[in-house]
């Protein structure tokens, strides 16, 4: 299982790494847009424009930001088999359920991992092979 556990933790490493790239390159399709609508239209409609496509924007990578940072907190922590990071893990799989279809296949494969018995004596002994 303590393969299986490393699977797990790179695959919510990976997709977390693909939603900071899209919060990423959603926050600079915002700014692209709102420099765009400032040299584009008059100053009336531009002062009305740009703070809306800012604030929308904004909003928009603040979610993705906050939907990304657990999934990297606790593929690191599987990593390093915390037992917080177990936890995490299971309350993440069972929410990623919803997300049809790549999000239930972890979600799936994500619960099987972690509710396995030899799973919870990696969490509860001193840890294998930390990586540092």
């Amino acid at each position: 299982m303590d393969t299986h556990v490393k699977v797990l933790a790179v695959l919510y490493i990976a997709l977390s790494a693909l939603g900071l790239l899209g919060a990423l390159f959603l926050m600079v399709g915002v700014g692209t847009a709102a420099g765009l609508v400032g040299a584009a239209a008059d100053s009336g409609d531009a002062a009305v424009a740009i703070p809306i496509i800012g604030i929308a924007g904004t909003a928009l990578v603040a979610f993705l930001l906050l939907l990304s940072l657990p999934g990297l907190i606790t593929g690191f922590g599987l990593l390093k088999y915390r037992p917080w990071a177990r936890i995490l893990g299971l309350v993440l799989s069972a929410v990623n359920l919803i997300n049809i279809p790549f999000g239930t296949a972890l979600g799936i494969y994500g619960l099987w991992v972690l509710l396995n018995k030899d799973t919870e004596r990696l969490f509860t002994e001193p840890s294998p092979a930390i990586i540092p």
